[in-house]
């Protein structure tokens, strides 16, 4: 079969990883791809958001399966466009894809079916937030409503702090249409994991757990980023929380979205907050994660192909999930100055060290092919994760491969994983 992958990250490098293990595969086609993907796949100058080329393109080359890896035409409605068109495509039509899209609408839908997550308010006026704010409890969360490459969310000490996040958000349009509205909500402490899902609008098979780690700096200082690094499984995440999530999260998710009119077929990302208070939904998104994908796919022991058929034909509950008993850990390479301002066009040395291993991977998120070679080409600019026994023993190979790789103005966090060893 012909399979297109709808994307440009390391998210879709590492799903094209896993799509070229599926024997049911001839062909894999990539809009627009990257240089590390096109080394797998045949990458089309086409973007994420052209959805008429996209149709048009699978129509052409007569594509079986459609597979959007991104947030921004997932919300904005490619399944629906490219079921229309007769096309099969695995992520959630548009009006699934709002739990992602709105963090007001996923904020309410928690508050009326009553799985766990902060309390909240919501506001489309500045000057009404600020008034809220003069008598909040500190510190707080300012959210944007709308979608900003994971960076919409400020945490806040004081009230002008606050106030300083709302005019950034709501005024100066720091995260452009995403801050027409803003979502306040209280701070929750304790520790962050990820667990990602496949859904059939039915059944939910959750994977394996995973931890990211979002600040550019080490100790999670500086600023939020798209992430800099994470690790599977998470040894925070026990079986008492599995259980507790299974009852009432998971399940409870996906039947408020059926009972809501918008049956959810795809990817569920949960990430979790475990407060004194029990397991707590920090936010949902409707597509993998993005490190969290370069570890838990990795470890994924199914034909990816047949997961996610199964989802579109509503038949996971026949899918029995599996994951190896090992763990992964990916430290991602960045551009200095990232993710404010970076220079880009450096030449990577190294990547050749990585070619044919299936204990190492460099998934490539910002790069380009040009005559010099391959080059840097973004903030994030790779993925580098490996395998192990057991996380102390995938730290240390990932954080060994790291030194394999060589461009100009390489920047990471030296703590990955650092978590591991208070567990």
């Amino acid at each position: 079969m012909k399979v297109l992958i709808v994307g440009s990250g390391g998210r879709e490098h590492a799903i094209a990883t896993s799509v070229l293990k599926s024997p049911r595969v001839d062909k894999i086609y990539c809009a627009p791809g990257n240089a590390g993907i096109g080394l797998i796949a045949e990458c089309v100058p086409i973007g994420a958001m052209e959805f008429e080329r996209i149709v048009d393109f699978s129509k052409e080359k007569e594509i079986d399966l459609v597979i959007v890896g991104m947030d921004d035409p997932l919300v904005g409605g490619l399944v629906d466009e490219l079921n229309k068109a007769g096309i099969r495509a695995f992520g959630p039509k548009k009006n699934a894809a709002i739990l992602e899209g709105s963090k007001a609408f996923s904020k309410d839908l928690m508050k009326k079916y009553g799985i766990p997550t902060a309390g909240y308010e919501c506001f489309d006026d500045p000057e009404e937030v600020n008034r809220y704010l003069d008598s909040a409890k500190y510190p707080i969360v300012l959210k944007a409503d709308g979608l900003a490459l994971g960076k919409g969310v400020l945490i806040c000490n004081n009230v002008d702090e606050a106030k300083d996040g709302v005019k950034a958000i709501m005024v100066d349009r720091l995260f452009g249409n995403a801050g027409d509205r803003i979502v306040v909500e209280e701070f929750m402490t304790g520790r962050e994991v990820s667990v990602l899902s496949y859904t059939d609008g039915k059944t939910i098979k959750t994977m394996t757990s995973a931890q990211d780690h979002k600040r550019a700096g080490d100790g999670d200082t500086g600023l939020n980023t798209g992430g800099m690094g994470t690790f599977s499984p998470s040894p925070f995440y026990t079986k008492e929380v599995d259980d507790f999530c299974k009852a009432h999260i998971y399940q409870a998710t996906v039947d408020a979205m059926a009972k809501e009119g918008r049956e959810f077929k795809g990817v569920i990302f949960f990430g979790l907050m475990l407060t004194e208070d029990g397991p707590k939904v920090l936010e949902y998104n409707a597509r993998f994660g993005d490190p969290e994908a370069q570890v838990v796919l990795p470890r994924m022991k199914n034909d990816i192909i047949d997961v996610m058929e199964a989802c579109i034909d509503g038949t996971l509950d026949k899918i029995d999930l599996q994951f190896e008993d090992n763990a992964a850990v990916c430290v991602v390479l960045a551009s200095e100055g990232y993710p404010v301002k970076y220079d880009k066009g450096f030449v990577i040395s190294g990547l050749d060290k990585f070619e044919g291993r299936d204990d190492y991977f460099c998934f490539h998120a910002g790069t380009k092919l040009t005559e010099k070679g391959i080059v840097t080409n973004g903030g994030r600019v790779l993925g580098v994760t490996a395998l192990g026994k057991d996380l102390k023993s995938a730290r240390a190979n990932a954080y060994e491969a790291v030194e394999w790789i060589g461009f100009e103005n390489k920047y990471m966090r030296h703590d990955i994983g650092k978590a591991i060893d208070e567990a």
